[in-house]
This record gives C-alpha cells, structure tokens and sequence, in this order.
C-alpha cells in the first residue's frame, strides 16, 4: 500500500512540475513582448498578462515547494489554465501582429 502512495505521490511532483514549466514559459514569453504588441493583436495589456502569468508562476512554485497530494491542487489547476490561454491563444495573435507567421505562417 505505501508503494501506491509513493507512485501517485511520484506522479503528483512530475505534473507539478510539467505546470510549472509551463507556466514559467507563458511568463517568459509575456516578459519579452513590447506593450505595442499586445494593443495591435487587440488582446489586454502587458501588465495584466504579466500579472496573470506571473501569478500562475508563482503559484507553479509554491506549488512544487509546498509538495504534497492535493495541496494546491485547484489553484495549480487554475494557474495552469491561464497560462495556457496565454499559449494558446494570446501568443499566436502577438506573433500574427508581428508579421512572424502563425501556426500557419506564410512559405
């Protein structure tokens, strides 16, 4: 039984760790942009996707540090969710504004 405990235990650390990634990479990436980015691709201010991203960073942290099965579990769930939405969403129109090309970028 304590095998168990110590996979899921395992398990909870490795996901903690691939959010934390992610969200330290959506913070990187936010951290980079010119403010002008974000008012041409019509998407909220550098300053909120900062604090937004930075939040869930933190939290990716904390989480981590303050490791234990369920411990922040719906606030890592959450920050992981906004940092996504920066990924998946925020960072192709500021690289379409750009003129980089997208997902689908021009040959």
């Amino acid at each position: 039984m304590i095998q168990v405990f110590q996979l899921q235990n395992l398990l909870y650390l490795v996901l903690g760790l691939v959010a934390l990634g992610i969200e330290l990479w959506a913070f990187a990436d936010c951290a980079r942009r010119k403010p002008a980015d974000f008012e041409r691709a019509y998407k909220r201010t550098k300053g909120f996707w900062m604090g937004l991203t930075g939040g869930a960073a933190a939290v990716g942290l904390l989480s981590v540090l303050l490791f234990g099965p369920l411990a922040l579990l719906l606030f890592e769930l959450a920050a992981v969710v906004a940092a996504s939405v920066y990924l998946a969403d925020v960072r192709p129109a500021l690289n379409e504004s750009k003129g980089r090309g997208g997902t689908y970028g021009s040959w």
